[in-house]
């Protein structure tokens, strides 16, 4: 996909409302005691305060890097302090090359495809096998989205071998699948990922024996119809395409679908299979992915 400069029209021109030493002192990082040896050598020197906590030798550069994050409203985890996988880069290293990919495409994204004037508001991820990368995808797509301010819901639609409940560290006794079945409620099966404020999650719940029958019926419809006007974004995930129809079942309902591509993993032949498959359903493939993580 071509790469392409977004600017979002939720940008704010208000100051951060609260100093990096406070943010630190509530994060327990520094002591009032401490916090003030770096302010006197911060004015002595006419040094940045993180510069002047950084040579005294009481933050590092993690430490600045997370208070600023908080200070400018941009939630990021610290490694140990979450039941997030570390597999959801975009959640612990946001200013890695890789999640600044994946804001790029994020960006594409935003371009052409989510509109909500249009009702473009939900995205199916489709790969056409296994281990191409398709959960990691749209579990780190979904932090990005969130991180921008946007209201993300990132649904595991693959109620086959789910993932973003491990992902995220969830539990999966209620989900998607339940609540298909009329067996529990959307609301009380949506989760909330504690520090990523903007971003929920409802995982695939119990596995069913009919799947692709539970996608094809009209409550799978009527629940993303439920669930658009509290989102900007809904990312689900899917199983393979070419191992059964659910990837396309689920497209169907969104209208638009991401395929993924796994270098020197996927093969030609499913890809084109699934292209295929999506373009007689009617599906807008709004662009492809090669994956290199």
């Amino acid at each position: 996909m071509d790469t392409a400069i977004l600017i979002s029209n939720k940008a704010s021109n208000a100051l951060p409302s609260r100093s990096i030493g406070a943010i630190l002192i509530d994060m327990g990082k520094l002591t009032p005691d401490k916090a003030e040896r770096i302010l006197r050598l911060q004015r002595e020197r006419g040094m940045r305060f993180g510069d002047a906590a950084i040579q005294l030798g009481l933050l590092s550069q993690d430490d600045i890097d997370h208070a600023l994050s908080s200070q400018f409203d941009y939630p990021y985890l610290q490694k140990g302090e979450s039941r997030v996988s570390e597999e959801v880069v975009a959640a612990y290293n946001p200013f890695s090359p890789q999640v600044e990919t994946l804001r790029a495409l994020r960006s594409q994204l935003m371009l052409r495809w989510f509109d909500a004037d249009n009702g473009h508001k939900a995205l199916a991820v489709t790969s056409a096998g296994s281990g191409e990368g398709r959960s990691f995808l749209a579990a780190n797509l979904a932090v990005v989205f969130s991180q921008l301010g946007e209201r993300t819901l990132l649904i595991d639609g693959d109620m086959r071998n789910p993932r973003q409940h491990e992902l995220f560290g969830l539990d999966n006794r209620y989900g998607l699948s339940a609540v298909i079945a009329g067996r529990a409620g959307a609301a009380e099966s949506i989760h909330r990922v504690p520090a990523l404020v903007d971003l929920s999650v409802l995982t695939s719940g119990p596995t069913p024996p009919n799947p692709q029958e539970l996608l094809g019926r009209a409550p799978f419809a009527e629940l993303l119809q439920q669930l658009a006007p509290s989102y900007d974004a809904i990312i689900i995930d899917t199983p393979p395409g070419v191992e059964c129809a659910d990837a396309q079942m689920v497209a169907a309902r969104t209208g638009a679908a991401l395929m993924v591509v796994r270098k020197n993993v996927s093969h030609i032949a499913g890809v084109r299979t699934l292209a295929d498959t999506l373009a007689d359903a009617h599906v807008h493939v709004v662009g492809s992915v090669l994956n290199e993580f």
